[in-house]
């Protein structure tokens, strides 16, 4: 049975769903309503919500603080108008029942506050008796906000009756855990962390906000807004509904939205961290592009990443939102491939096959020992070329001298010199015999080349325009070519990670003007080098062309606040000259607390991963496919394979590798840079151990070279974080020896014994994921 709107004549909107013998009177408790902010509707069920809280008696005992029996309440996609069918169709009652129960098996002893005394005070006599102090009634969690506060960020009116008898964390997860509107379990959890209203207005109301006035009493309006159309993931409602609905799994947020629709003077900056929906806002601008095109059969919107793998993913991605209507007009590529398709047009900068990084690295140690040239490793030769000698053009000895070198340390003329020679006699072996190149060779060259090619189309333009605009078909076949840019729209995924000379080569693709270039990307997940500065190489983002997301919708509230914690304390760019954080970035999804494991050594490691993996797929029927394990380097991955395949285990593996996580069942082994992009249901973070995250290597860097020190540090980071948020509903990190130092101490603490795990003196670990 299904709820339906009327907003015009013979014209409706699906509110909600239930199957069952209840659906009726499931159907009709529903409050609807319009939010006066979002101007979105919004559904509630207020009596079943209202006798959830009350249900739930007052309690002295704490919850455990870990992940000990609690449910991993998924609560995706139901977004504004919808939020009522992600739930299951049997009904929520069962859902919270479990949940009580749960917690109910789960209490520690009391602990007294500020006004009690423990039992364990030192010093206490044994028989001493005192009558016990008078307990004040516990405050409601929110009883300093009234409710015009509350209304005002985006609550839901009808909700703040039973918000005033929500009095600990364990209610408000009832309450949070009910299909309550987005809008109002942002505002609310935003608050119960210790936000201030000033922020929770900025960094989340004002992202909802409708554009214009909100009527509370026009239906057809707030059915037509994007913030009521919906998404949901529940696979009751979409065996319900038919396999039609795929592409609500493609829902874009109100904010989202409003960045892939409006139009930008020139380029547009959008930042965020990971779970935001980059990747989703990208392929929604690529399509509100192509909806603008004049009718053709050309590809003149560019779709590119930083690797194939990332961007067969959206290919696939952008073919389930549009078609092959929508992929024949857009031209998908890894931005190194597209580099390589340029300079294959012109046979005369033919520069041989392109060296892998470990090839590269090893020519560098070469000309090092030929040239008899210490004091400089490979690393940081390779580094100086791609992004300093490349980056900047520089073309001669007396240009390197000139360049700037911004956090890279000093260096002196005499050193300069000595690195020019060894870039010079670099550039000698590469030329052969036989002919070879790098990638970062290959993007400079393919810059170089797409940057003479528009110089042409601008002559020709101006040309044409003291002709008085008269067609010139005589001058451009003497070129060989119609001279025009390559693309008319330019939209980058993972924008972090694309060195100066694949943004020299894009800004050569395409003309400066209205929605020129469209990025999308975050300075925490920079897992290469590539710190550039954008508006340097003409792609300006000023103002509202720069653009934040900061509202998770991939990984639980309990992962994501681990995942922080593994970068806070550096600083990061806005992929430009500004600064970026991660205030406000947030999560309402609610799930499993992270799990902390020590252990003496890599072999017991091993075997409890092993045991953790197995006691998921048999006790709670997880997916060997849908987990993973991320190592610090590819011997870590082959011995653990090795590991996981023996007896008594004989559990499948496969190893990431260049061409993404491959299919089949196994349980996925890869390393932090093999993770990017990628999304497991459970993830297991292996060998976190000092030395190993960060390896021991950079050590060498703290006081011969401190800021490359700080970069090799900060991206360590960054590898960690970018591995912990591929995690959707279970993160567990172990290591062996000592913690790294990325870790928390509270984490240290709190980390269980993999060896009395692996010789069975304790029982399983025990996880309620789905």
């Amino acid at each position: 049975m299904a709820l339906l709107l009327e907003t015009e004549q013979h014209r409706f909107t699906l509110l909600a769903v239930r199957e069952g013998t209840r659906a009726h009177d499931d159907l009709t408790r529903l409050t609807v309503t319009i939010n006066e902010v979002s101007g979105g509707i919004e559904l509630v069920d207020q009596a079943q919500v209202s006798a959830t809280v009350v249900a739930l008696p007052e309690r002295s005992t704490v919850s455990g603080a870990g992940h000990t029996g609690r449910r991993a309440d998924r609560e995706r996609g139901g977004t504004a108008g919808a939020q009522d069918t992600t739930a299951a169709v049997n009904g929520p009652e069962a859902d919270h029942a479990q949940a009580a129960q749960d917690d109910a098996g789960h209490a520690e002893p009391s602990r007294t506050g500020s006004t009690g005394t423990s039992s364990s005070d030192v010093g206490a006599p044994e028989n001493r008796t005192e009558p016990a102090p008078a307990q004040s009634p516990p405050l409601p969690l929110f009883d300093q906000y009234d409710a015009v506060t509350l209304t005002r960020l985006g609550v839901i009116p009808s909700l703040l009756p039973s918000l005033r008898r929500v009095t600990d964390e364990r209610r408000l997860e009832a309450l949070l855990g009910h299909n309550l509107p987005q809008l109002t379990r942002e505002v609310l959890r935003a608050l119960h962390a210790g936000m201030d209203t000033a922020d929770v207005r900025r960094h989340i109301t004002e992202q909802w906000r409708a554009e214009g006035s909100v009527d509370p009493g026009d239906w057809a309006r707030a059915a037509r807004r994007p913030v009521s159309q919906v998404s949901t993931e529940d696979t009751a409602v979409l065996g319900a509904l038919g396999d039609s609905f795929e592409a609500w799994r493609l829902f874009l947020h109100p904010e989202q939205r409003r960045l892939a629709t409006t139009a930008f003077k020139g380029s547009a900056k959008v930042t965020g961290g990971p779970g935001t929906g980059k990747t989703v806002v990208a392929l929604h601008r690529v399509r509100h592009l192509v909806d603008r095109l004049p009718p053709g059969r050309t590809r003149p919107v560019l779709l590119t990443t930083f690797n194939t793998n990332l961007a067969a993913d959206l290919k696939h991605r952008l073919q389930l939102l549009g078609g092959e209507e929508l992929l024949s007009r857009v031209h998908v590529v890894s931005i190194d491939r597209l580099a390589r398709a340029v300079v294959a047009e012109h046979p005369t900068s033919d520069l041989g096959s392109p060296l892998d990084d470990k090839a590269a690295l090893d020519l560098w140690h070469t000309v090092c020992m030929e040239e008899g040239i210490d004091g400089y490793d490979a690393e940081f030769l390779d580094s100086e070329f791609r992004h300093v000698i490349l980056a900047q053009g520089c073309g001669t000895q007396d240009q390197y001298f000139r360049a700037e070198r911004p956090g890279r340390g000093r260096l002196q003329r005499p050193e300069r010199r000595q690195i020019w020679s060894l870039v010079q006699a670099y550039r000698h072996r590469l030329a052969g015999p036989p002919r070879r190149t790098t990638h970062a060779l290959v993007a400079d060259e393919a810059a170089r080349l797409e940057q003479h090619h528009m110089a042409r189309v601008a002559e020709q333009q101006r040309y044409k325009a003291e002709q008085g605009g008269r067609d010139l078909l005589h001058r451009e076949a003497g070129s060989g070519m119609r001279l025009k840019p390559r693309y008319q729209h330019v939209v980058v995924d993972e924008a972090q990670d694309l060195s100066a000379s694949h943004w020299r080569m894009l800004r050569a693709m395409v003309p400066e003007g209205p929605d020129d270039i469209f990025l999308v990307g975050d300075a925490h997940q920079r897992i290469y080098s590539h710190q550039v500065v954008l508006g340097r190489l003409g792609i300006r983002t000023p103002g509202r062309a720069s653009r934040r997301l900061s509202l998770n919708y991939r990984t639980t509230h309990q992962i994501l606040g681990s995942a922080r914690g593994l970068v806070d304390g550096e600083s990061f760019d806005d992929l430009d000259e500004g600064p970026d954080t991660l205030d406000g970035y947030r999560s309402v999804l609610t799930g499993l607390a992270p799990q902390f494991w020590r252990a003496p050594d890599w072999a017991t490691e091993k075997r409890a991963l092993a045991t953790l993996i197995q006691e998921r797929h048999d006790r709670y029927g997880t997916p060997y496919s849908a987990m993973a394990v991320c190592v610090p380097d590819g011997a870590s991955a082959t011995q653990l394979a090795a590991t996981l395949g023996s007896d008594p285990f004989r559990i499948p593996a496969v190893e990431i590798g260049n061409d993404g996580p491959g299919k089949g069942e196994g349980v996925r082994i890869g390393t932090m840079y093999r993770f990017k992009g990628l999304e497991f249901q459970r993830v297991f973070l292996a060998s976190v151990s000092e030395g190993q995250v960060p390896h021991q290597r950079i050590e060498g860097f703290r006081d011969t070279d401190p800021q490359r020190y700080q970069r090799e540090h900060r991206r360590a980071r960054s590898l960690l974080f970018v591995a912990a948020t591929r995690a959707r509903d279970e993160l567990v990190v172990s290591w062996n020896g000592r913690a790294s130092r990325f870790l928390p101490e509270s984490a240290v603490r709190a980390a269980y014994s993999a060896s009395a795990l692996v010789s069975g003196e304790r029982p399983p670990s025990d996880s309620h994921a789905a």
